[in-house]
């Protein structure tokens, strides 16, 4: 059993104009990067975005973006909720990539209105599901996150939050390790 950090993926997935994702995802990164347990790396699809179709020719940008998934052994996935679902240009980045998700956690942390983009992340499951990865249960959910955080980034109710991230970081850690370990004694054929 390696005692070695985790290397997490922290995915920030809208590429909006005057997109909240920065303000959720840096407040999240922060929470992650306080850990001795977990490698923090940062994946913003602003940033690179995958190639628009499938199989065509992905950027130098897109290609770091593909070896950090690869090199992750968890993953965040920060999400809002558009019509009832996650952004297209999230899918775009979960579709150009396959083994990369396989046998490996997934956690969420989710922002919208009224759902707080609990919808989003039901939708996302599946996808995930479909790829061999494991879904964490508890998530970290914004409702009106405008309304959440003050004009410094920072959440109204920081313990609240931080006992939410927690929580949730520490599943993701106990499935980070339980399947790492498996991955290293039998790797995954499935």
């Amino acid at each position: 059993m390696s005692k070695e950090p985790l290397r997490v993926a922290i995915i920030i997935g809208s590429t909006r104009e005057g997109r909240f994702g920065p303000t959720v995802g840096t407040w999240f990164v922060e929470q992650a990067r306080q850990r001795d347990d977990l490698i923090v790396d940062v994946v913003d699809v602003a940033d690179a975005p995958p190639p628009s179709a499938l199989g065509s020719k992905a950027s130098e940008g897109f290609e770091r973006v593909t070896r950090t998934l690869h090199e992750a052994d968890a993953y965040v996935v920060v999400t809002c909720e558009y019509n009832h679902s996650f952004p297209g240009t999230l899918k775009n980045l979960i579709d150009t990539h396959f083994h990369e998700w396989r046998a490996k956690p997934v956690a969420f942390v989710s922002y919208g209105g009224l759902g707080g983009g609990l919808r989003s992340v039901e939708h996302l499951r599946g996808v995930f599901a479909e790829l061999h990865a494991v879904t964490v249960r508890d998530t970290v959910s914004f409702h009106h996150p405008w309304n959440w955080f003050g004009n410094d980034g920072r959440p109204n109710d920081p313990e609240g939050a931080s006992a939410a991230a927690k929580g949730m970081l520490d599943q993701l850690a106990w499935w980070g390790h339980a399947l790492r370990d498996a991955r290293a004694v039998r790797p995954y054929g499935g």
